[in-house]
């Protein structure tokens, strides 16, 4: 490993760290957020067992980046700390974001664990040293988590300077439009209840490794969809599908481009929207990284099926 590399991997294990810290801090003490008994005996719940149901769900401010235009986007994620229990927090009171709220793109539907760097909100120019609070009711536990521009959370989504390395694009057409990197773009579709909707991406990857490591057997790009929001049950025909790859290029020190298919079932009409993750050889987006990892989310209208 050259001094380079060193240098990324100890940038990597420190910022692991101080987010490790700061989610463990942030479960014990915004838990007090919430009135009542039952929230001040939550406020020990880092040190408690696991348990299947009944337990929060907190927000993980992740950091922040400047974009282009001069305006500022902030990270973040979620730790559900129940092992089995999805929620559903319409959006509203018990899943509200300010200011600007109480609808900034965040998630009503919530996954098990740690879900890492999810969706960017984003600021204006000005935003000086305000803060974008997001408050989440869960299980009847409220917890408040605070995200800004403190110059220690800044990071780096877009690029990984110790190999020059950065995210993964996603497309929903081919030359259609595109994303790079945490800030989402939406794609429109429309379905009906119990008929599989395709959902097809192109994928374009820059395949970077480390000088002297040997690229993985794998395409550069891997893929999870998720329910993000939606009023009933969705099921992929995939949810981590292959990528395939479209060109004859070699992977290695050139461009990859990809393809993937899969589709998505609902059980019920109503609008909803499905999250798209995408990881390069990196690694998981943000376990520890600031790079290099694409969110995409797709909104679907799903009408009632047919009468007979």
């Amino acid at each position: 490993m050259n001094c380079l590399q060193q240098q990324t991997l100890e940038r990597r294990v420190s910022r692991s760290k101080a987010c490790g810290l700061a989610l463990a801090f942030g479960l014990a003490g915004l838990v007090f957020a919430s009135a009542g008994p039952l929230a001040r005996a939550q406020s020990t719940v880092p040190l408690e067992p696991n348990h299947d149901t009944g337990q929060s769900v907190t927000g993980a401010f992740e950091g922040w980046f400047q974009n282009a235009d001069g305006t500022y986007s902030i990270l973040f994620g979620y730790y559900n700390r129940n092992l089995k229990q999805e929620l559903d927090i319409p959006i509203g009171p018990n899943n509200d974001m300010e200011p600007g709220g109480p609808d900034r793109g965040q998630p009503t539907h919530f996954l098990v664990r740690r879900q890492n760097g999810i969706f960017a909100v984003t600021v204006p120019k000005d935003f000086g040293k305000q803060q974008l609070t997001w408050t989440l009711v869960a299980n009847g536990i409220k917890t408040v988590v605070p995200g800004n521009l403190n110059p220690l959370w800044e990071i780096s989504p877009m690029l990984d300077i110790g190999i020059n390395n950065t995210p993964p694009i996603i497309s929903f057409g081919e030359g259609g439009p595109s994303v790079q990197g945490p800030r989402q773009v939406n794609a429109t579709l429309t379905a009906t209840v119990g008929a599989p909707l395709a959902l097809n991406l192109w994928l374009g990857d820059d395949a970077k490794v480390y000088p002297g490591d040997k690229p993985p057997a794998s395409p550069p790009v891997t893929l999870t969809w998720t329910k993000y929001r939606g009023p009933g049950t969705v099921t992929f025909g995939n949810a981590r599908p292959s990528v395939e790859k479209t060109d004859d290029k070699k992977v290695v020190d050139a461009f990859f481009t990809g393809r993937s298919e899969t589709t998505a079932t609902f059980s019920d009409p109503g609008v909803y929207m499905l999250h798209v993750l995408a990881n390069d050889w990196s690694g998981e987006a943000g376990r520890g990284f600031d790079c290099c990892w694409t969110n995409a989310v797709v909104t679907v209208t799903v009408k009632a099926a047919p009468a007979n």
